[in-house]
């Protein structure tokens, strides 16, 4: 007689179990999924459009701001920690004292070599499956930018745009009046 294995699925309490290391933990479907510290790039991009975004919600109230790391609570199996992530201020009542319960309005994800597919493929999934209504993926190493956006429960073919691109601007729906020079982005 043969067995089937059966796949444990880690829990958020087991999440919270993971220790201080530097890395990056989440769980996608109850797997463990670990990144390394991100490259110093990385960080100039999350800095630059943080800083960008930060200052825009600030000025007109149009939300909260969070960064890495922030926990993104999903279920119990699906926690992550993207990049930055807002949340509007009509759905303020996601944000707890420990984590956000449910899914931000928009999610930024820094590739990097490590996670690349992780982001492209698995977190993409993820959010769209749970109604982010904003997923940017952002490319360090070609310069370039992708919007995607929720429509009837789908992303729509993202928007993409490339550093080559003279007054290439990024702007979304869900901050009215943002504008940012892509150029910036990188800088």
């Amino acid at each position: 007689m043969t067995t089937t294995p059966t796949t444990i699925k880690l829990t958020y309490e087991d999440y919270v179990c993971f220790p201080e290391d530097g890395k990056r933990h989440e769980l996608i479907d109850g797997e463990h999924h670990v990144t390394p510290a991100p490259l110093t790039k990385h960080q100039r991009i999350s800095m630059n459009l943080g800083s960008a975004l930060h200052d825009h919600c600030q000025q007109t109230k149009a939300g909260r701001l969070f960064a890495a790391p922030t926990d993104v609570c999903f279920t119990n199996t699906d926690v992550v920690q993207p990049d930055l992530l807002l949340i509007g201020n009509d759905r303020d009542h996601l944000i707890t004292r420990e984590n956000i319960q449910g899914a931000p309005d928009l999610i930024v994800e820094i590739l990097s070599d490590s996670a690349r597919r992780r982001d492209e493929r698995l977190k993409r999934t993820l959010y769209e499956q749970h109604g982010v209504k904003e997923f940017w993926i952002v490319d360090s190493e070609l310069d370039s930018m992708k919007c995607y956006r929720l429509q009837d429960g789908h992303y729509t073919t993202p928007h993409e745009l490339l550093l080559e691109q003279p007054e290439a601007m990024l702007n979304t729906p869900l901050l009215p009046g943002f504008s940012f020079p892509l150029a910036a982005l990188f800088a």
